[in-house]
């Protein structure tokens, strides 16, 4: 259970990096019923806020980077975001975007793991993160697929403190690890990490990577969205049973996504 009461190593925000950002707003707000509201347009900026029943859930903002995929970010909470760098970089990741200041809201970086998954913090100011959280057309979950679920929780515990703890999966298919931030009970669950082979993880060209889960009221119906506002499905829609019904998607730019319609508790 993801909450806004954001202690450190908790998934507090998310932005989705797109090549046309008009078209990812009405795309996101046909799938979530998100309202779109930019924060301008020139040739240095072009981007803006995701609001569900006037509440922020997430940002959007040009895809600038060269090389680089569309994809959401996900964004932990620390409490010094130069320390966490350094911590990170004696861990063996990489530093992709050193620490600044956004105004008075607070403190960003984003870093890359020892294996190439992208990953970003939030050092909080007057913005503490996302103001809805675990509803519908929100965000419920955090996934990591890698080709190293211990070097994950080798990195990612050390550097956060988070708790893990692992599931068989159905079939046989492996173990799924859940991941608990530091010192609080397994009712407060954020997300997950699961190993994959390289040949499983071809979007990326084999490198490991993170993807939100977005909470929906009915997950067909939601598939019906994107696929017939140009988006595709990778899996699903399906139900896991304890967890709910979900499909694996992929926006018209190819930046991946999960919806759940979670299980009646």
């Amino acid at each position: 259970m993801i909450t806004t009461e954001y202690v450190p190593g908790s998934p507090c925000w998310l932005d989705l990096g797109a090549p046309d950002v008009p078209a990812a707003a009405a795309f996101y707000s046909a799938v979530l019923g998100w309202d779109y509201e930019s924060m301008g347009e020139n040739e240095d900026f072009e981007g803006g806020m995701f609001k569900k029943d006037g509440k922020i859930v997430a940002g959007l903002g040009k895809l600038t980077e060269e090389g680089a995929r569309p994809a959401w970010m996900l964004y932990y909470s620390v409490t010094d975001a130069d320390a966490t760098t350094q911590a990170v970089q004696q861990a063996g990741g990489t530093v992709r975007v050193a620490p600044m200041d956004l105004d008075d809201w607070g403190r960003m970086a984003q870093y890359s793991d020892p294996l190439g998954g992208q990953f970003a913090v939030w050092e909080p100011g007057t913005n503490k993160g996302m103001e809805l959280v675990d509803q519908p057309g929100s965000l419920s979950w955090t996934e990591l697929y890698t080709t190293d679920a211990a070097g994950a929780r080798d990195f990612y515990g050390g550097l956060f403190g988070w708790q893990f703890s692992d599931m068989p999966l159905p079939g046989g298919a492996g173990t799924y690890t859940l991941i608990t931030p530091a010192g609080l009970p397994e009712d407060r669950m954020q997300g997950g990490l699961m190993q994959l082979g390289k040949e499983d993880l071809a979007m990326t060209g084999g490198r490991p990577y993170w993807h939100p889960v977005f909470a929906v009221e009915d997950c067909d119906a939601a598939v019906a969205q994107v696929t017939g506002n140009g988006g595709s499905v990778q899996m699903g829609p399906e139900d896991m049973e304890g967890v709910g019904r979900l499909a694996v998607c992929l926006d018209p730019a190819n930046a991946d996504f999960v919806v759940l319609a979670p299980s009646e508790s």
